[in-house]
């Protein structure tokens, strides 16, 4: 008798579960990502917002198209366009960090010559700040390293790329990166002379004129070393030091007497004028 009336007993339950199976799904939530938007548009965000100068929000825009779309020939565009937004917002450390991880991720990309060249405006944009805070620090104590990182940069450009877009420019900033580096040895050489430091001055000039003969300090240099050789007592090498210097520049300061007075009137540098945008493909 009471397994005939079995099935009654479970016809509630199976009602119950009927009933609450579909409601569920009424109280499930709603899938509120928003649709991703095309490669394309998310491009042209980042590129209208650095025509504007807006370069933090050129630089954020492509890091999220990157982070949507990781591969693709937009993507690895605007993996250059972000290091050259963090270069022209002035973020020069993650301008570095973004070609340095382009370069090792794309060693054969057909834009990598632009990559190290954009190195090394970073690099000389660093060092603008460094020629205007401490040039007027002992000329001794300064350190040289990142111009010396410009500089190699922009020869590796001129190497391996010379028939780029960036190799003519590239091998400009060269010349008036080593007129940087003449400068210093030069002002080395000044500063020993002021110390009568004779014989370091004259370590000095030689190296300037050695390693550095296109400089336009070359006769600076000639004349620093007429100046410590006659601070040593030589004057045999003195006269000599002065020929040389009347041959190459008769109207020099130095001839004229104006040591020590000379060079007060420093000439004018500014070798990172120019640049060009990471937009002149």
């Amino acid at each position: 008798m009471t397994h005939r009336y079995a099935p009654l007993r479970v016809l509630p339950l199976l009602l119950i579960v009927a009933f609450i199976g579909p409601g569920c799904s009424m109280f499930k939530k709603k899938d509120t990502t928003p649709e991703a938007a095309p490669v394309e548009e998310l491009y042209e965000k980042g590129h209208a917002a650095m025509k504007r100068g807006n370069w933090s929000a050129g630089a954020d825009n492509f890091k999220g198209l990157v982070a949507q779309y990781p591969y693709g020939a937009y993507t690895e565009q605007a993996l250059i366009e972000t290091a050259y937004a963090q270069y022209k917002a002035g973020n020069h450390e993650e301008a570095i960090s973004s070609i340095d991880r382009f370069i090792r991720t794309y060693p054969t990309h057909r834009n990598i010559a632009y990559l190290y060249y954009l190195r090394g405006l970073v690099n000389s944009s660093r060092d603008t700040v460094f020629l205007q805070k401490v040039w007027k620090l002992d000329p001794s104590r300064r350190d040289l390293a990142t111009p010396h990182q410009a500089y190699n940069d922009f020869s590796i450009v001129v190497e391996r790329y010379p028939n780029s877009l960036y190799a003519a420019d590239a091998r400009e900033r060269m010349a008036e990166l080593q007129n940087t580096f003449a400068r210093h040895e030069l002002e080395v050489s000044l500063y020993n002379l002021r110390r009568t430091a004779y014989v370091a001055a004259v370590e000095r000039a030689t190296y300037l004129l050695e390693t550095y003969p296109d400089s336009k300090y070359q006769n600076d240099a000639i004349a620093a070393l007429a100046a410590a050789y006659t601070g040593l007592g030589n004057e045999t090498l003195a006269a000599d030091t002065r020929a040389r210097l009347q041959k190459a520049d008769p109207g020099h300061p130095y001839l004229a007497g104006n040591w020590p007075k000379y060079p007060g009137d420093w000439r004018k540098l500014n070798p990172f004028a120019r640049e060009k945008s990471a937009l002149d493909y």
